[in-house]
């Protein structure tokens, strides 16, 4: 079945093709998300079509690329190799009212695809307001604070300052040691090992400078 699996995603991209949508995150909702609602979950294929499952229920629903995110071809990127395809997206879901049949994705905006099995059981998901990581790096910052871990050095635990950028971006900034901490986050597709995200993170401790990829928790807009 597995081997099997990236050619299903192969067939769909001529269906789903399209140019890159890349997400914003103010605080104030804007009128064209009236109606759609943000939602986690799996990606399968099946017969032609990308379905989305929702965390913790077993309705499908049939991706509908509306709003051109290329969600066909990010999902083929990752499922070359094992682990299930997890998806963080915006759109409209309508149901079908025969039991049993998908209903429909009208799919706007796509924050993250991930080749995980453990995505859905994130326990800080909920809380977090945006999640950066890097090869020898990670931020996670939330209301009270920000956390930063880096590769031979103490965890830091930090109050900071989040400013919002022209364009989609932010910058989140503290104070260590006599030391300036800036993350600063774009919208720019991101590519690591196992996930496709829609933000580009730059960690600059003092002088030094550190890339990755970045993806906004359910808390973004706190």
């Amino acid at each position: 079945m597995h081997a099997a699996r990236p050619l299903l995603f192969a067939a769909l991209l001529p269906l789903l093709a399209g140019c890159q949508m890349l997400p914003s995150f103010s605080a104030d909702a804007p009128e064209e998300l009236s109606g759609q609602t943000r939602m986690q979950g799996t990606l399968t294929a099946n017969g032609g079509h990308l379905l989305f499952t929702p965390c913790d229920s077993a309705r499908t629903f049939v991706v509908q690329d509306n709003g051109a995110t290329g969600i066909a071809q990010e999902a083929a990127t990752l499922a070359a190799e094992p682990g299930e395809l997890f998806a963080d997206l915006r759109g409209r879901f309508d149901g079908n009212s025969v039991e049993g049949v998908a209903g429909t994705l009208n799919l706007q905006s796509l924050y993250r695809v991930e080749r995980t099995a453990g995505a859905c059981k994130d326990p800080n998901f909920k809380l977090t307001r945006f999640y950066a990581k890097g090869p020898a790096w990670a931020v996670r910052a939330n209301a009270n604070g920000m956390k930063l871990e880096r590769e031979g050095q103490p965890e830091l635990a930090l109050p900071y300052v989040l400013e919002q950028l022209p364009g989609g971006g932010s910058s989140l900034s503290t104070e260590a040691n006599g030391q300036h901490i800036e993350l600063w986050l774009a919208p720019q597709r991101c590519v690591d090992d196992a996930q496709v995200s829609f933000l580009a993170a730059e960690l600059r401790v003092g002088d030094q400078v550190q890339r990755g990829c970045a993806y906004p928790g359910a808390a973004a807009n706190d």
